[in-house]
């Protein structure tokens, strides 16, 4: 476990030094991609689904924007992307239940819980961030009590990791900025899979059979457990994964299952938190904006019972809607994860 702590620290180092050294075309590139709210959306949503892993996505973003070659404003929509990109996962493990048509439409009714969920918080905070500054400049205020400098632009890091010294040597070795970056996003990677499945053998799998009779009883437990086992595992993919086969084989209902799913997205917000360790100010307000955008659509839906089952009741229509017909579901996938966000793209252009 210690081992993937040092791994996923030093890969986030070399990550950062790889990006501050990219020339200024490069740089040009990534500020043009991203400097369209709804195309850098789809950035962090579609890296994310490729790969599997919001955790993967947010970490590197805020290296990115630690390096100077990102700012905050545009790093925030991409990592609400992330957010949405990483229930690609749970919804497709809801498929291998295809075969069952009771059992698939509890599965897939449960993997789209969590994909609701995210996509209602985008919803509401989206608007708010690209026209008022709202997480952004929320997260910069609280950002500046933990930095004495103000100042949060630019590529300047205020303290050096320890890793420092071994990661501007490999990069300088390599010699090409590109490849060093490729090779750390790898790095990152592996080590949250190596974390993800070394605290899940710890503390998830030998236990949770005998704690599963406590964690679903009070939503704001079940919230506190989410957030428990995905900060230990470091990945909403494990745990939110592990929800579809319990709503699927009927060990907890999809309305008891949902604030375990809330608490696993703010548990995941961990990683970033861990990516922003001796970063800029910038990079901290970014891990601050992964963590408040979670802790907002968790404070809209969970302590409102009504409020909570507008997601709960659309998944289940739509999870009955897919059994009449597959195609569905695959067309919901399809949609909500490329072709929604190519058409946003599109009629966002000036």
């Amino acid at each position: 476990m210690l081992l993937a702590l040092l791994l996923f620290i030093f890969a986030i180092d070399l990550l950062t030094v790889a990006m501050s050294h990219l020339n200024n075309e490069v740089a040009e590139n990534i500020l043009f991609a991203t400097r369209n709210p709804f195309v850098s959306l789809f950035i962090g949503l579609l890296m994310t689904a490729l790969i599997q892993s919001s955790s993967t996505v947010t970490a590197s973003v805020v290296a990115v924007v630690a390096s100077g070659h990102l700012s905050l404003e545009q790093a925030v929509p991409m990592v609400m992307g992330a957010n949405i990109g990483t229930t690609l996962t749970s919804t497709l493990v809801s498929f291998s239940y295809i075969m069952n048509r009771k059992e698939f439409k509890r599965a897939l009714s449960a993997g789209i819980l969590h994909d609701l969920f995210n996509i209602f918080t985008v919803i509401i905070l989206l608007p708010l961030e690209v026209y008022f500054g709202f997480l952004s400049k929320l997260s910069i205020s609280i950002a500046s009590l933990f930095i004495s400098d103000e100042s949060y632009s630019g590529p300047v890091v205020y303290n050096k990791v320890f890793t420092r010294p071994i990661t501007e040597w490999i990069s300088s070795t390599i010699g090409i900025p590109f490849l060093t970056m490729i090779l750390s996003v790898f790095l990152v990677f592996a080590a949250i899979k190596l974390l993800s499945s070394s605290v899940y053998k710890a503390f998830v799998l030998d236990n949770f059979q005998n704690i599963n009779n406590l964690i679903f009883k009070n939503p704001f437990m079940a919230c506190v457990y989410g957030t428990f086992f995905t900060a230990a595992v470091q990945s909403s993919t494990v745990t939110t994964s592990l929800i579809v086969p319990l709503v699927a084989n009927k060990k907890v209902s999809l309305k008891k299952a949902f604030p375990f799913i809330i608490g696993a997205n703010i548990g995941t917000t961990i990683t970033a938190a861990i990516a922003a360790i001796y970063k800029t100010e910038a990079a901290i307000a970014l891990a601050i904006v992964h963590f408040l955008f979670n802790l907002i659509g968790a404070m809209i839906f969970l302590p409102f019972p009504t409020i909570r089952e507008i997601p709960v009741r659309l998944s289940v229509y739509m999870g009955e809607k897919s059994v009449k017909s597959r195609f569905l579901g695959f067309a919901y996938v399809l949609l909500t994860f490329f072709i929604i966000p190519f058409l946003l793209i599109y009629f966002s252009n000036d």
